[in-house]
């Protein structure tokens, strides 16, 4: 039996000092399968297309903005699954399989539970909560898994959302099917985290996460990100 074919698509801004570890990570997992393509979206002004550009994967040229980026990537692939993943983050080592038994078994969305790169406890604690199926405890880097019918049906990421587009493609699914959260972890970059405070960013990600869902203006949202995060 054929195995299903699989899309990964990575989303890139300024990624020039972490991409190629990515890259040769999944390159790794994938190996020899013909069934498993990888393509950035990359709308960065620094080195990372030049250097993806030395890989066996696609580079996908895009104008800023994570929904445009991975509905760009999306548009260029033919596979029948879509995995949406960070730059900085990467998927556990049996990913390909995991998504693909999950989808043999009718799931059509879904994405991974989430650890971080820092051993702090509280680090880990808020990794823990990533297993909690409240939309508080969602968010891009647990990557996101969906079926092209599914993806194609409710229209993708909404293009003009610059920020939280993950928690509003996840509430769309959830209007068509279950989405799932399956066992296994990625693992993700805790860089934000050491440059904003540990305790602060993650109040200001609920606020952020409070103020979508106080129906606040796109606008509004951006500013206070841009206002309190750095980097």
């Amino acid at each position: 039996m054929a195995h299903q074919g699989l899309t990964i698509i990575i989303p890139a801004y300024n990624e020039e000092q972490g991409i190629a570890r990515t890259l040769e990570t999944l390159l790794a997992i994938t190996g020899n399968d013909r069934n498993v393509s990888i393509i950035v979206a990359d709308a960065g002004t620094d080195r990372t297309g030049d250097i993806v550009s030395e890989y066996p994967v696609t580079l996908c040229r895009s104008e800023k903005g994570r929904a445009i980026q991975m509905n760009a990537g999306a548009a260029l692939s033919t596979n029948d699954i879509l995995y949406f993943l960070h730059a900085d983050t990467l998927p556990p080592v049996t990913f390909i399989d995991d998504l693909r038994k999950a989808v043999s078994e009718g799931k059509q969305a879904g994405c991974f539970r989430m650890r971080f790169d820092d051993p702090h406890p509280i680090m880990a604690l808020y990794g823990w909560f990533t297993r909690v199926p409240l939309p508080i405890c969602r968010g891009g880097d647990q990557s996101l898994f969906i079926t092209r019918k599914l993806f194609e049906a409710i229209g993708g990421f909404d293009p003009n959302l610059q920020v939280m587009e993950d928690i509003d493609i996840i509430r769309r699914i959830e209007r068509k099917t279950v989405f799932h959260i399956l066992e296994s972890e990625v693992v993700t970059s805790a860089r934000k985290y050491r440059r904003n405070g540990i305790l602060r960013l993650q109040a200001i990600f609920g606020t952020i996460h409070f103020m979508y869902a106080a129906g606040c203006d796109q606008e509004s949202i951006v500013r206070f990100y841009r206002e309190n995060i750095e980097g």
